[in-house]
């Protein structure tokens, strides 16, 4: 089974996916599985802080490192092992080629990032950044949209 784990702030973004076409087939045959991860359920403020602001100064804000450990943590607690991409505008690009090297792996994680991107320090953990083009989007979402199918 492809198995499929997303780390976004807005799981909702791929919900509509699982629930259409060729996807929904794979799921319902149990040849595909995807799974929404929310960081903030991995959170210890009351408020479920996900961002802060950028370290040294500047616009916008952040995904905090910890919530994002500690997801891609549980996952390896459960036995994963998976590869893990990020998204990012300047990652590589995503075609055809880089969508067969991944249909080889049984177990892919996508980071989704959102406002001015993620920590850093969450780049320990990636194996490859992935970009779906030259343009800016809102979010990562739709990019693991785009790799997933």
């Amino acid at each position: 089974m492809k198995r499929f784990f997303i780390i976004s702030i807005f799981p909702q973004l791929i919900e509509g996916l699982k629930e259409t076409g060729i996807i929904k087939q794979g799921i319902k045959k149990g040849i595909l599985s995807i799974e929404n991860i929310n960081p903030r359920d991995f959170t210890t403020d009351k408020h479920k802080s996900v961002d802060d602001v950028v370290y040294g100064g500047g616009p916008g804000m952040l995904l905090k490192p910890e919530p994002i450990f500690k997801a891609y943590e549980s996952l390896l607690e459960k036995g994963y092992k998976p590869y893990v991409l990020i998204t990012e505008p300047w990652g590589r690009k995503f075609d055809q080629k880089f969508a067969k090297e991944l249909s080889e792996k049984d177990e892919i994680l996508i980071i989704c990032g959102r406002y001015e991107g993620v920590d850093e320090r969450v780049k320990s953990i990636v194996d490859e950044e992935v970009s779906i083009g030259d343009f800016i989007l809102s979010g990562g979402e739709p990019a693991a949209v785009v790799i997933i199918d």
